[in-house]
């Protein structure tokens, strides 16, 4: 045999050792992968770090990473309890466990850091990624304070990163199609707009002991109900009046459960004034059930989204009600799909319920409403 038909024969060789071992490999990843992550289809492809463990919101992207629908590359916690919890709990593996929110940013180098820690902790999570480039999205509200809201968007702008908060409430397609009704002039001018959104209390419905800790704290939280829900309408009435600044603020707080929620109010009404409309916010942690509705009250006629697909609608004397149908662009359907989608540029994400641009105006009512009801009197903006 020459020489060369000898190496040839040598190559062929080396190339059927070579595939036979990655067949052998790619087996056996799929015997390790379960049967959910195998026919999964993905929502993402972003690289995904999660910040903190103590928000109860975390449940949903967790069991997304579970059914192979995401990919969480690094998730920080400093609570090794907790770490252990959540761990059993959806079979995450070691190696993306970390103590420390830097360390993990560093290690395994995500696209963007959604946080699930406590609201007053949310800068923290800025300052970290904000240098390093890494987008954030939070869970509703921005910040606990508008002085740390502030403080994020100036260094969301100076390292030009995204800094979204993600709401329950923006992925209603009931919500969505008042919007629309709105934007398309069909009930006129609005005149008023009133939101409740509450339940019986985070105790309860059974939050977790990590998540009620914080949540009732005044520092950790910046409030109780005010700012656990009072949030929601801010957020909704600044994108139904395109982040239009309101005239003044007038808040009453509440505090029947003393003995539950010793620390914060636990029912709010607002009063948000604009010059054309009027806003009405009511929050409570002491409902008979939960309610999360949006009314909206125009010149010619009425939209009331009573739940996530419920709508009635009157114009003059004609009455539609029924269920809208899930068909909202698979963008606008779910944050992390969204997120994505603002990170390649496909959505502005400047002038929506998540943008910074209009939670920095949500921050501003909030303030407000928490110096109303510490000065007892209408704060005028």
């Amino acid at each position: 045999m020459t020489s060369a038909k000898r190496l040839l024969c040598i190559t062929a060789i080396i190339v059927a050792c070579s595939s036979w071992a990655r067949a052998q490999d790619t087996a056996v990843k799929s015997a390790e992968t379960s049967p959910a992550q195998q026919h999964a289809v993905p929502l993402s492809t972003l690289k995904i770090g999660i910040a903190g463990l103590s928000h109860d919101h975390v449940n949903g992207i967790l069991s997304d990473y579970r059914d192979g629908k995401v990919i969480i590359v690094g998730i920080a916690e400093a609570d090794k309890q907790l770490r252990a919890k959540y761990q059993q709990k959806y079979g995450l593996p070691d190696s993306i466990l970390f103590d420390d929110l830097k360390k993990m940013v560093i290690a395994t180098k995500p696209h963007a850091v959604l946080g699930y820690n406590p609201v007053a902790k949310h800068i923290d999570v800025v300052e970290i990624c904000a240098p390093l480039g890494i987008s954030v999205m939070v869970e509703k509200p921005l910040a606990a304070t508008l002085a740390q809201a502030k403080r994020m968007e100036f260094l969301a702008l100076k390292y030009y990163i995204k800094l979204l908060t993600n709401y329950e409430t923006t992925w209603y397609p009931s919500y969505q199609h008042v919007y629309n009704v709105v934007a398309k002039d069909s009930i006129g001018q609005i005149r008023k707009m009133v939101v409740h959104d509450g339940h019986q209390g985070p105790k309860e419905i059974g939050c977790s002991n990590e998540f009620v800790s914080w949540l009732t704290d005044p520092e950790l939280n910046g409030g109780g109900a005010l700012i656990d829900f009072g949030c929601y309408g801010a957020n909704l009435m600044t994108w139904l009046m395109d982040g239009q600044k309101p005239i003044a603020v007038s808040a009453v707080a509440r505090h029947f459960k003393l003995q539950v929620y010793p620390k914060v109010e636990d029912d709010v009404s607002i009063v948000v004034e604009y010059p054309t409309a009027t806003g009405i916010i009511e929050a409570s942690w002491n409902w008979p059930f939960s309610i999360k509705d949006l009314e909206v009250f125009g010149a010619k006629g009425y939209l009331h989204a009573l739940d996530r697909e419920n709508v009635m609608s009157r114009v003059n004397d004609t009455v539609h009600a029924g269920k809208i149908a899930q068909n909202m662009p698979s963008a606008a359907d779910n944050p992390v799909v969204y997120l994505q989608s603002v990170l390649q540029n496909r959505l502005l994400g400047i002038t929506d319920r998540s943008s910074l641009k209009y939670n920095m105006m949500v921050m501003t009512i909030l303030d407000a409403a928490k110096r109303s009801v510490a000065e007892g009197k209408r704060i005028v903006l």
